[in-house]
């Protein structure tokens, strides 16, 4: 299969199941909202390291927010329930409460509520105020005030919790490095106008893809030297001469249908330049389907079949 002259391989990414959140965070401008957000969804990459994966999701106009202020939505991702609450609460109070004018409020509805500033309220040391206002269907929903330095915190009580989905990813190999970030570069403006995914990595591209286990015994990943063309004379390689660049895009979304739209936007976009642009191929890294509850055919994605 070819798209513009791009090999498309047939093969799969192989995702993970995983506990997602949204928080809306509003300011007095896009400015500070920005602040608050790039904050709260820093150092966020990967769950080997960070705890959480984490990222913009959007702009929201003044429409869009519960305070009528510009604002932007985040996304958070861990591996289990426990984890996700410890560091939405942390990163809520380091990020969010600290920055001017920010506020929070949760940006999705679930049976399983976590708490978005039901904790933090004791920042307030007893001078902290709750507010019950009634949402469009009429449900209850319980605010907190929170006296600081610039005025007041505001932040709804509790956020919702539901099951995601990490790891849907595709690889770029082109002829050249310039070549190849091109490309996804291109790809992660096509996949950022969607909702309901996020790329975690810086720019939302890595080129430090990983395989499981290394040489050394307390490494359990090391460099994937089987993509990595200085090592094509040395390795077991998958990459033709051609090949001097790979690049991996990474993705979490909300359904699986939200990732596999994302991926197809993204190989797309990527693919967009050409083989005469130096893009060869686009790949994707799975574990031979033993480890990941969820696989991402490129193939069949590329021909809109987008079912679980």
């Amino acid at each position: 299969m070819q798209l513009n002259g791009v090999d498309i391989d047939d093969t799969f990414a192989e995702a993970f199941n995983m506990r997602a959140t949204r928080v809306l965070i509003t300011a007095q401008n896009l400015r500070w909202a920005y602040n608050a957000a790039n904050a709260m969804t820093g150092f966020a990459t990967s769950v080997i390291g960070c705890g959480v994966e984490a990222g913009i999701e959007r702009e929201l106009s003044e429409d869009e927010t519960p305070d009528g202020r510009p604002g932007v939505s985040v996304l958070l991702f861990a591996m289990g329930s426990k984890v996700l609450m410890q560091q939405l609460e942390t990163r809520m109070g380091q990020c969010i409460l600290t920055c001017p004018t920010a506020a929070a409020f949760a940006g999705i509805e679930s049976e399983d509520m976590i708490s978005l500033g039901k904790h933090l309220r004791f920042f307030g040391d007893g001078n902290q105020i709750s507010k019950q206002i009634p949402d469009a269907t009429g449900k209850l929903k319980r605010f907190w005030r929170i006296p600081v330095m610039d005025g007041e915190f505001l932040t709804e009580e509790t956020t919702g919790m539901v099951r995601a989905i990490g790891g849907g990813n595709f690889l770029v190999l082109g002829t050249s490095q310039a070549q190849v970030l091109t490309a996804c570069e291109a790809a992660i403006d096509a996949m950022r106008k969607l909702p309901n995914v996020v790329m975690p990595f810086p720019g939302g591209v890595v080129r430090s893809g990983s395989k499981v286990g290394s040489k050394y015994p307390k490494m359990f990943a090391s460099t994937n030297d089987a993509f990595c063309p200085t090592l094509k004379g040395a390795v077991k390689s998958e990459l033709d001469p051609r090949v001097e660049s790979v690049m991996e895009i990474v993705v979490n979304g909300l359904t699986f249908e939200d990732i596999a739209i994302s991926m197809k936007a993204g190989i797309e976009a990527a693919c967009s330049l050409g083989k005469e642009n130096g893009i060869l191929r686009i790949s994707a890294g799975n574990y031979g389907g033993k480890l990941g509850q969820h696989h991402f055919k490129l193939r069949p994605i590329l021909s809109g079949e987008v079912t679980a």
